[in-house]
């Protein structure tokens, strides 16, 4: 990293790199990869004067439900270690003063060829298997298009001053009926199944222990979870607008899948949301569906 700031003269930088909890054994590793990398950014920044620093934040800097939109003024309180590491990123940009750090509180980022926990829910619907939903469904969960992400981080590096923005799609609908957008587009003849949250969570829970399920504690608490982040602030100051709605990026991404799925299946050597997530105990579940 030294070579390449020595190297160049950047104007600014985007730093959106991170292990994922699901795919690293090692906490220590995921920490020294995750706040460790921030903290050399922050320093080569520093050290050859780059003045700007955009940086892709998470909503797993909260592992609870909400009946109202998040906005950016709400306390971090991440339950896992993801989300703490991304909390402890954006204190350590957020503090330095020598630049100015625009950082993005994303939610889960959806386009063609993104898998990992959601290759699980694409091999259900591309083997007209049922999906199992903790929960009666009801619940709102956002997402945001990789693109319109993209779009938003290069608004940023007109906006000469340091803040934090929530970005993420609009009229974000129930999974009952994100989920049924996509079987219905599909022509899978996939269905809804749905069970009850409490034992469901206390199942996924003791999965997890037992490391028999990919789903951790951010999964399991905010799988039947509300959680909406209100969008104003990055529309007003950055004119910001999505284009694509839940159930429209979550088919583009089932498509790339159905499309591609031996080639994926083959996959080795790649990051975790370029390739299936293990299933563990789901593949028997899977069959019982």
């Amino acid at each position: 990293m030294r070579k390449i700031f020595s190297e160049y003269k950047f104007d600014a930088v985007f730093h959106c790199a991170a292990l994922l909890a699901h795919e690293v054994k090692d906490k220590d590793e995921l920490w020294k990869a995750n706040v460790g990398g921030t903290q050399n950014i922050s320093d080569f920044a520093v050290e050859f004067g780059c003045k700007k620093i955009i940086f892709i934040s998470s909503n797993c800097l909260w592992g609870k439900s909400f009946d109202y939109k998040v906005t950016e003024k709400e306390p971090p309180d991440p339950i896992e270690i993801y989300g703490k590491s991304k909390y402890e990123c954006e204190k350590i940009l957020l503090n330095n003063k020598n630049f100015n750090a625009v950082i993005f509180r994303s939610p889960t980022i959806m386009d063609e060829g993104r898998l990992g926990l959601l290759s699980l829910l694409f091999e259900f619907i591309d083997d007209n298997k049922n999906i199992p939903l903790v929960g009666d469904g009801n619940n709102n969960y956002q997402f945001i298009y990789a693109k319109d992400l993209s779009r938003a981080m290069k608004a940023a590096l007109n906006y000469n001053k340091t803040d934090v923005f929530n970005i993420g799609s609009d009229n974000v609908k129930s999974f009952n009926a994100v989920y049924k957008y996509v079987i219905d587009k599909a022509g899978s003849k996939s269905r809804l199944v749905h069970f009850p949250k409490s034992p469901m969570v206390f199942l996924m829970k003791l999965c997890y222990f037992l490391k028999l399920s990919p789903l951790g504690p951010y999964q399991y608490k905010m799988i039947a979870a509300n959680f909406v982040f209100d969008t104003t602030k990055i529309k007003r100051q950055l004119g910001f607008k999505p284009t694509l709605s839940n159930e429209e990026m979550l088919y583009k991404s089932y498509e790339y899948y159905k499309n591609n799925r031996a080639e994926i299946e083959s996959r080795k050597d790649v990051s975790a949301h370029r390739k299936n997530a293990k299933m563990g105990i789901i593949r028997l579940l899977k069959w019982l569906m």
